[in-house]
């Protein structure tokens, strides 16, 4: 709505009755009430939304990065109704949504993936064959579910046959298919994604790399650009795969491409966002970038220039959820009695909150990024610190401790860090 009202555009917020009183309802031109608090009465109900833009002669839809931002059905009924959803074209959304196809399409783009078996284990023997050809340690995977049921992580081939019976009948248990296949384990891996920008007209570049490393359950806590672990050769070879498997399915507007990142510098594709990501403000700050604004002109038929941007600096995220973090980070909705916000310079901050307004319990905990910039990494996290320092949030519990105590620590300092760091991080109360 800020990028919009820059460019003389006029808005219109759809809320669900949970969201009345949220930053973005009181910001729009103009609002729109589409149902009650859950998701399929509301912000996942297309029809709600589509007769909402029609009823406000809206003739495009941006779709953030939550609910709706990614189905491709939801593009497909846009585009059929006359409104412009900016963002890629159903098709695209659908060649990069399914796994196994996004897995094909950059192995035909010759973009790096994790090794691993060409279909489903059907015995022991196959299972032998497959890890010898890629190389322990292996992980065995079931085709369905998740959470981590049916998983088993193999280090030698003694394990194997003993860990392959284990994972296939937990899968049988837990999802009613026995079905597993073995990829390579990639050890103490980083989490490193790649912005990509595309216009209609076939041309796409990127802009760098954001590093989030730093998850808890596999949700993101704290993203920095640049990566501690990227030099500039390797940010040239991620940056043209992820150019690569944007250009395979001709994307269109902003996406993120993800990888893993092994300890020996070699990268492997995971999977494609075709949205814009909630990390997207660190890129923004060290490129000088409005990505919002590059996606509302790409959407309107503009061509990007392709030409080098210039970054500077180093830009870290701190995601600000409303969540006890000396209690297992469980939810703390409710009423934000004070909410003062940092700010000086190299300070941002994205929030839809403000003192009074009350958090509900229905949605995504974040209520906040605290993004800042600095000429260096080491300034950056000094400037982090004063901020969240600055970040005063009474009434609920936040995250704002536990960024401040992982900040401190030598680990995060030196940068060398990987996807298990929180696993041997003690969090304990900031006094």
């Amino acid at each position: 709505m800020q990028t919009c009202r820059e460019l003389g555009i006029s808005t219109v917020g759809v809320y669900s009755t949970a969201d009345r009183d949220s930053l973005h309802v009181r910001y729009a031109d103009e609002a729109v009430c589409i149902g009650a608090p859950l998701g399929k009465d509301s912000y996942l109900n297309i029809p709600r939304i589509i007769a909402a833009a029609e009823i406000t002669n809206a003739d495009a839809i941006h779709p953030g990065y939550g609910f709706l931002a990614e189905n491709a059905d939801f593009a497909e009924v846009c585009s059929s109704s006359g409104i412009k959803f900016i963002g890629p074209q159903a098709e695209m959304i659908r060649k990069m949504g399914d796994k196994n196809t996004a897995r094909e399409t950059v192995v035909t783009a010759d973009v790096p993936v994790v090794p691993g078996s060409k279909g489903l284990i059907s015995d022991v023997k196959e299972a032998e064959q497959t890890a010898k050809e890629i190389g322990y340690p292996v992980i065995i995977k079931p085709t369905a579910g998740g959470g981590g049921k049916g998983m088993r992580v193999v280090t030698e081939a003694r394990e194997l046959a003993k860990a392959l019976a284990t994972a296939q009948n937990e899968a049988q248990q837990a999802f009613g298919n026995s079905g597993v296949y073995i990829e390579k384990f990639i050890e103490n891996p980083r989490h490193v994604e790649i912005q990509v920008l595309a216009d209609q007209h076939g041309n796409t570049m990127h802009l760098g790399e954001r590093d989030c490393t730093i998850q808890r359950r596999h949700q993101k806590l704290i993203e920095e650009t640049p990566s501690p672990a990227v030099d500039e050769e390797l940010r040239a070879r991620m940056g043209n795969a992820a150019v690569t498997a944007a250009a395979a399915i001709n994307y269109e507007g902003a996406g993120t491409v993800e990888f893993l990142l092994d300890k020996h510098g070699n990268f492997y594709f995971m999977e494609m966002n075709t949205r814009i990501q909630v990390e997207h403000p660190v890129t923004e700050e060290r490129y000088s970038v409005d990505l919002v604004k590059e996606q509302i002109l790409v959407a309107a038929g503009e061509t990007i220039t392709g030409q080098t941007v210039s970054p500077k600096g180093h830009a870290i995220e701190c995601r600000i959820n409303a969540e006890d973090p000396k209690h297992g980070f469980r939810p703390s909705p409710g009423e934000l009695q004070v909410f003062h916000t940092p700010g000086g310079y190299g300070v941002r901050v994205d929030s839809h909150g403000y003192a009074s307004y009350k958090v509900p319990p229905n949605y995504d905990s974040l209520i906040a990024k605290l993004v800042v910039h600095a000429d260096t990494r080491e300034e950056a996290i000094e400037r982090m610190l004063r901020a969240l320092d600055e970040f005063i949030v009474v009434g609920i519990k936040t995250t704002i401790p536990f960024h401040k105590q992982l900040l401190l620590t030598e680990k995060f300092k030196s940068g060398i860090f990987d996807t298990g760091f929180l696993d041997t991080f003690n969090y304990e109360e900031a006094p």
